[in-house]
């Protein structure tokens, strides 16, 4: 079993995760994993004892937070004509399929057309071409409800502009 602590403890950017696995297998992913990467920090790691000893409440209070959050940057996107949005499963981020707007922009790349959101609605997102897809954003929903309702109101003001 594997397992991370950034996104259930609010812990993005620590790095700090467990493995649960036979001891043999424990010392074949020590000497990989001593050869690629660094070791969290001790403050990380007193950080992670501390959030998996401690009271579980308040990842249940935030999974809830999120799936609110989730349900509402997807709705919002699925709103906005040409946008399709597939239901995220982990993480906060949603993808959505922007190649209606790409194609009807010359053949625009999500790169283009995460450049103009910024300058021009004021909205950031991360081009798909950085996980591997040529017709998506990512967009993250690990922020203020408040924020993101304002987003999806730029977003959708934005696209209806390039239609």
């Amino acid at each position: 079993m594997i397992g991370s602590l950034s996104k259930t403890f609010a812990m993005t950017g620590w790095r700090v995760g467990y493995v649960l696995a036979r001891p043999e297998l424990i010392q074949a992913m020590v000497k990989l994993q001593s050869h690629c990467t660094s070791n969290p920090t001790s403050i990380a790691q007193k950080a992670a004892v501390e959030a998996l000893r401690g009271p579980q409440e308040s990842v249940r209070q935030m999974a809830a937070e999120y799936r609110r959050r989730r349900d509402f940057i997807v709705e919002g996107l699925r709103s906005i004509p040409g946008l399709r949005c597939p239901l995220p499963q982990g993480a906060f981020y949603a993808y959505p399929n922007v190649s209606e707007y790409l194609r009807e922009n010359g053949g625009a790349s999500p790169t283009d057309l995460a450049g103009r959101l910024l300058r021009e609605a004021h909205v950031a997102v991360v081009p798909g071409e950085a996980f591997g897809t040529s017709e998506h954003l990512r967009i993250s929903y690990a922020t203020a409800m408040r924020d993101l309702e304002r987003g999806v109101g730029r977003m959708r003001e934005f696209f209806a502009r390039l239609r």
